[in-house]
């Protein structure tokens, strides 16, 4: 049995095994990843530029538009490239980095998105103890919590997965390295450390699961007592995309690692990983801007500062 140390690199696979096909897969991802990468940067720009939205709920935007770009940066560039260049395969080393980086940004989100629901709740929920409660300290080590505990869950997942040996095949049933791929060809049929580490992630992914659903819950029971049909057009408009986004996240995800890692192969697996890695990180950012007034305002002054040599006072008040 090869130890885990002789298995220098792995294959990544592709969406097809014709060139013509990979070219289309390679041009949609570049596509995709073009959207994302622009629309992110645009809003952790504005955000960090306009001192109108250096505010809670525009800080914790801006944390998960930087993760979404992160997190989008882990997987697709890679796939392009390997769709084009003809070469599958990823080291080791790059594959532990490539796991990580996925389970942090992944889990951090995940956070942050729950740190988005208690932000809400209160403005909503408790509108005149706002301003006390959600100071800029409190934001900040909620942020930072929020990308600790990724961190923390990502280093389980890499260590406990790659202190596995892996022998035989050396393809990855994905086009990124995931724990349930891994498991696929390892050697090894006790894979206790790394279901320890699943059930502590499924546990923190549930917690932040039933919290949003509370805080939801409260949400739009606030919400429907609101008198005026504009009022309440707001704040459905303002809760109901970040709630549709998180669905599609956790449940996608979850499904993805719960699925018996021993299951045949098959393409359901490459759309569930797209949908909880590709999908959010490219909708989010016409999800919190395109649709959001302040930030439709904010991009109106950038480009109005272009063209005025006054722009940067209006800008920065």
């Amino acid at each position: 049995m090869s130890n885990l140390t002789s298995m220098t690199e792995f294959l990544l696979m592709g969406f097809s095994n014709t060139w013509e096909l990979q070219v289309v897969h390679a041009t949609f991802f570049l596509m995709i990843y073009l959207m994302a990468l622009i629309g992110n940067l645009i809003i952790f720009t504005i955000i960090s530029l306009d001192v109108h939205l250096h505010t809670p709920m525009y800080f914790f935007l801006k944390n998960l538009s930087f993760l979404d770009l992160c997190l989008i940066s882990v997987t697709v560039p890679k796939s392009i490239v390997n769709s084009l260049s003809h070469n599958s395969s990823i080291s080791y080393l790059g594959c532990v980095l490539q796991l990580f980086l996925v389970i942090l940004f992944a889990g951090s989100e995940i956070s942050i998105l729950t740190v988005m629901s208690y932000d809400r709740y209160v403005a909503i929920c408790q509108p005149l103890h706002y301003e006390t409660i959600m100071i800029k300290g409190s934001c900040v080590k909620m942020a930072v919590a929020s990308w600790f505990s990724g961190g923390v869950v990502g280093t389980m997942y890499s260590a406990s997965t790659f202190s596995l040996p892996f022998c035989g095949s050396r393809e990855i049933h994905q086009f990124f390295c995931d724990v349930p791929s891994l498991l696929r060809i390892s050697c090894s049929e006790k894979h206790i450390v790394v279901y320890v580490s699943v059930a502590i992630g499924l546990g923190l992914g549930i917690f932040c699961c039933i919290y949003i659903i509370t805080s939801y819950v409260h949400i739009f029971s606030t919400v429907l007592k609101i008198p005026t049909t504009q009022g309440r057009s707001k704040a459905f408009s303002t809760c109901l995309p970040h709630l549709i986004v998180f669905i599609v996240f956790i449940i996608t995800g979850a499904m993805a690692y719960l699925k018996p890692p021993f299951d045949s192969n098959t393409v359901l697996d490459l759309l569930l990983s797209m949908f909880y890695t590709v999908v959010p990180p490219t909708l989010n950012p016409v999800i919190y801007s395109l649709r959001n007034k302040d930030m439709k305002t904010s991009i109106n002054k950038l480009i109005a500062w272009k063209h005025s040599s006054e722009g940067l006072m209006k800008f920065f008040p």
